[in-house]
């Protein structure tokens, strides 16, 4: 458990699919280290695979970042910390009772009936793309439009506001500043809290997750306006923004591993095992928050009541003693214990919604544009800050 110094944490990467370079020595400290945070608070960042796994499913660790002692690893986290974020910011029972609400919709079953919808958006969009000609920004034309269809759909929002929608999503993850993240979160939550009313007006409910919300879990008093609202907007943001940002790093990874996209070319049965392995190898979401509601042992460590901890997702996921060669990609591993998608009660909700989605469009995008490449130099493609879900700002590419 030795440590020089704590590590500033988060940091920007180097290269959009590797950790940064400065994690290197947190590596070396498996399974807690000590990092910093931007205003100077230490915290413990768990860094082993098994241990995470263990603390993730512990309820003596609390999601509830309204609690003192909570982590929060930029400004626009500190400032929205007033308000309890549904699902993922809820310990249960309440987390339990609200994830009861939608998890049918996001059933393997649901994400298996979904497939021929979703081949559907991903064929339209590649329509449009292919018609338009090369060279073409992939990810305002393909990575963003298919999940953000998709959750649409299955939500009960009208794509046609996409823009909107999709404009306050950004803002609230990558601000920049702490103001733009108060005034997003305000203008989504507007928005969503009239879409909810005029849904409540109809006779008749329609076939989305908030039609369903508002005419039974509303009307029957198990949640209020506030709630409903506050549900409509997670699984908004996180149903669109996660699976964009995996469909437009995954492309620019495979990319950058010819002899991998090779493999997965040759064989498109293993698209599932592949999604996997991207999964674990980008770790998009690095940076799970909680803190300690009593003392928890880990491994000779002691985290104490009231420290926040924080779980680095992108160093967990490299574990050498659960992947050999963690730094490569293996379409050959067992990938599946990766928490890429969380574990424990918080687990991603919409898991099999992604895997779906990511398959789809990705075993497409290859098997219509073969000769795909990128359209400009690797090294001058912008990807996303430390500080939010990492992905790519743009992808230019021609074929």
């Amino acid at each position: 458990m030795a440590q020089r110094e704590p590590v500033a944490f988060p940091q920007d990467r180097t290269c959009p699919y590797q950790p940064p370079t400065a994690y290197d020595p947190l590596r070396a400290h498996r399974p807690l280290a000590r990092v910093t945070l931007f205003d100077g608070r230490p915290v413990w960042l768990v860094t082993g695979h098994a241990a995470a796994r263990a603390l993730l499913s512990d309820p003596r660790l609390s999601s509830d970042r309204t609690r003192p002692g909570f982590p929060t690893i930029t400004p626009r986290i500190a400032v929205t910390r007033d308000r309890k974020l549904a699902l993922l910011g809820r310990d249960d029972p309440e987390h339990h009772a609200q994830r009861r609400m939608v998890v049918p919709a996001f059933t393997l079953r649901r994400a298996t009936e979904l497939r021929p919808a979703i081949q559907r958006i991903v064929d339209e969009r590649l329509d449009e793309t292919i018609a338009q000609g090369p060279p073409a920004e992939l990810v305002s034309a393909f990575a963003l439009p298919v999940p953000s269809m998709v959750i649409c759909s299955l939500l009960g929002v009208p794509y046609a506001d996409h823009e909107f929608f999709e404009e306050q999503s950004r803002r609230l993850l990558r601000g920049p500043e702490p103001a733009d993240t108060l005034d997003a979160r305000d203008r989504l939550e507007a928005y969503l809290g009239e879409l909810i009313d005029g849904k409540a007006k109809q006779p008749e409910p329609g076939d989305g997750i908030l039609d369903d919300l508002v005419h039974h879990q509303l009307r029957e008093g198990t949640v209020d306006r506030a709630e409903a609202v506050s549900l409509a907007s997670i699984l908004l943001v996180a149903g669109h923004e996660t699976t964009a940002n995996m469909i437009s790093l995954g492309t620019y990874t495979l990319l950058r591993h010819p002899e991998r996209l090779a493999e997965l070319r040759a064989d498109p049965a293993l698209l599932p095992v592949a999604v996997e392995e991207l999964m674990r190898l980008l770790s998009i979401a690095d940076g799970l928050l909680r803190t300690a509601l009593e003392d928890i042992e880990v491994e000779g460590a002691t985290i104490r009541a009231g420290e926040g901890v924080v779980f680095s997702t992108s160093v967990i996921n490299r574990d050498a003693s659960v992947y050999p060669e963690p730094d490569t990609l293996d379409w050959h591993r067992t990938a599946r214990h990766h928490v890429g998608f969380g574990f424990g009660i918080h687990q991603c909700l919409g898991q099999n919604l992604a895997r779906a989605e990511l398959e789809i469009a990705l075993g497409t995008l290859w098997r219509r544009l073969p000769g795909l490449r990128l359209a400009a130099p690797p090294e001058a493609i912008p990807f996303k800050p430390g500080d939010t879900i990492q992905g790519m700002l743009e992808l230019p590419v021609t074929w």
